[in-house]
């Protein structure tokens, strides 16, 4: 007796960069209103979601691993289930792409958000889930989550949930915390540093054999509307303006070198490329990577 499936396959996928392979790990999506951007009409952005096939604002929440020779080296950890039933689904597909969470030797942030380093520490036990792993990030992440005047300067409790949020995660990691104000951080994997997001908001150029990928983090979150109307921010931005700077100068980068980019938000497996159009830009996905 024919069964239809029940579930879609696991949210895994390998590119290639050089000698370099890269995966990419699905953590699932989270949807919701267009509240979240700043600086742009909603009818209008609604506009271009719709254009784009896209009726609702649906957020990817992607996490990569890179394959170094010293081992996995994982950029952020997804949501650890704490935003919705559709996300949270790292470790799940780690194992999918024959991984297990003790396997990984670093773990990369991007920065300090609930939905890129909510999965460093099972909320449950306060166990940190990568029981192997140095944690490594911008030195302004734990300098802006772990003060106290700035947690007192949150302006709602949503923004001050997440300091608690944030420092709870890394807790378990104080011994084995390394911090970075640039340059290369492992081998093959340099920092570029994407302020306003947050204070420490970090991008990672992998370099291998001539060829390259910029994991950018959140220099968008619904990658349809911002990358054509860059100066759209959003109300988790830290620091709205710079932000936006930062947001314009990377976008500016990639589609003048034609640099390969992969984005937490940017619709799964997430590696797209960004040309020119108008005052502002268009993503176009790569083609599927059928061989390594």
């Amino acid at each position: 007796m024919n069964s239809s499936p029940a579930q879609q396959i696991p949210g895994v996928y390998h590119r290639k960069i050089g000698d370099i392979v890269v995966t990419a790990i699905s953590d699932g999506y989270n949807d919701g209103n267009l509240d979240i951007l700043r600086n742009v009409d909603a009818d209008r952005a609604r506009e271009i979601l719709v254009g784009a096939f896209r009726p609702v604002r649906r957020i990817s929440i992607n996490a990569f691993i890179v394959h170094t020779k010293v081992g996995p080296v994982l950029i952020d950890t997804g949501t650890g289930g704490s935003l919705s039933p559709t996300n949270g689904f790292l470790i799940r597909n780690l194992a999918a792409a024959g991984l297990r969470p003790q396997d990984v030797r670093s773990v990369l942030l991007t920065h300090m958000h609930p939905d890129h380093s909510a999965g460093l520490t099972n909320t449950e036990t306060g166990k940190p889930f990568f029981s192997n792993a140095e944690l490594v990030m911008h030195q302004a992440e734990p300098r802006y989550w772990l003060d106290d005047g700035e947690m007192a300067r949150a302006p709602n409790d949503r923004v001050k949930a997440m300091f608690e949020h944030s420092r709870s995660q890394i807790a378990p990691y104080k011994a084995r915390t390394r911090l970075f104000v640039g340059g290369e951080v492992l081998p093959g994997i340099d920092a570029v540093f994407i302020p306003g997001h947050t204070p420490g908001h970090t991008g990672y150029m992998i370099s291998s054999a001539g060829q390259q990928l910029l994991i950018w983090g959140d220099v968008v979150h619904v990658p349809e509307v911002q990358v054509a109307l860059p100066d759209a921010g959003t109300n988790f931005d830290v620091d709205y303006e710079q932000a936006v700077r930062s947001r314009k100068k990377i976008l500016d980068q990639v589609a003048t070198d034609r640099l390969l980019v992969a984005g937490m938000h940017l619709h799964f497996p997430g590696f797209h490329h960004v040309a020119r159009q108008g005052d502002g830009y268009l993503l176009h996905a790569e083609a599927w990577h059928h061989g390594l």
